[in-house]
């Protein structure tokens, strides 16, 4: 079912604290220019103890909705964090508030599916738009991966990065606007290859102080994630282009997870020779979790990247291990 609607607004928000390459050498004790070359990074931003991850969606969402102009609160506001605030309430409950929303009344909930959670809240929205249900809804997703890296372990403190993002999106009557396909796997069998075991049932406090401390680290197999992605990221590709009755040479832009600096050239190697449509800041942000795909989506909004009647692709793999793969026509 295509979802007609277009994107009324969007914002985003990078934390005050900038760490560069160089900072990473020094805490980690190698040789100035080590982490640049090991990892593609050059610096990346660091939320403070004040940019909680509500304060930043909230940051993010505010600035999509003076874009948008709304005459009133959006019919739903979906939250699309890899990492909740807090286990509960949801994060897009806390996000109202902080809008001055708190009493507006309007539904909030949050959608999961880590690094694609905002591609999923988008989905479920765009859905909510095409039943009828909602004519207006908030997107956002907003982590702080800083929050969850073990200090001994210098891949995973040098490649993520915190940031939010958000999309105001609204119902038109253009048949050919909007979220045109979806083609989503997930492979539950890689679930083990990246976790954060702490934060929910799985570890609890009766198991002691140290058990909390160590699960709350998040953990990867950084090789076994790359080759179980570019598996599955070709055929999630071609089945969205084939629902959107499009091929790889109508897509004007392809907004990807900016996962790594290795995950990021494997999609442009996807579209060659159209490299250059695979939009990467993945040196200045790094890994953002769920919110580096709307971070580069806003970028490309308002840089030009992405205009209107442009079709563009969103792209990415999550822990789980999924892929998917959204054509919308904007």
């Amino acid at each position: 079912m295509i979802s007609r609607f277009v994107i009324a607004g969007w914002g985003s928000y990078r934390p005050r604290e900038i760490v560069t390459s160089g900072d990473l050498d020094l805490r980690h004790g190698h040789r100035p220019g080590w982490t640049q070359r090991e990892f593609g990074i050059a610096a990346r931003h660091v939320a403070g103890p004040d940019e909680t991850t509500s304060m930043m969606a909230a940051a993010a969402a505010r600035e999509a909705l003076d874009r948008a102009a709304w005459d009133g609160p959006p019919d739903a506001i979906i939250g699309g964090c890899g990492v909740m605030e807090q286990p509960i309430p949801s994060t897009s409950a806390i996000v109202q508030d902080r809008l001055g929303l708190g009493r507006s009344g309007a539904p909030c909930f949050d959608v999961n599916q880590t690094c694609l959670s905002f591609v999923a809240a988008l989905d479920v929205a765009g859905m909510g738009i095409a039943t009828g249900r909602w004519r207006r809804a908030l997107v956002f997703a907003s982590d702080i991966a800083s929050a969850g890296l073990d200090p001994a372990e210098p891949k995973t403190r040098s490649i993520f990065g915190d940031g939010a993002a958000a999309l105001a999106i609204e119902a038109c009557d253009d048949p050919g606007r909007g979220l045109l396909s979806v083609a989503s796997v997930t492979q539950g069998a890689h679930h083990r290859l990246a976790q954060l075991r702490a934060g929910g049932t799985r570890l609890r406090v009766g198991e002691g102080y140290e058990a909390l401390i160590a699960g709350s680290h998040f953990e990867m197999d950084a090789f076994g994630i790359f080759k179980a992605a570019a598996k599955a990221l070709p055929g999630v590709i071609a089945q969205a282009l084939a629902k959107a009755d499009l091929s790889h040479e109508d897509i004007a832009c392809i907004v990807c997870h900016q996962a790594s600096a290795p995950g990021v050239a494997h999609v442009k190697r996807l579209f060659a020779p159209n490299s250059e449509r695979v939009l990467d800041l993945f040196a200045t942000t790094g890994n953002q979790i769920a919110a580096s795909i709307p971070t580069v989506l806003a970028h490309a909004l308002e840089t030009g990247a992405a205009r209107q009647g442009d079709a563009v692709l969103l792209l990415g793999t999550a822990a789980g291990i999924s892929a998917t793969a959204m054509v919308l026509r904007l």
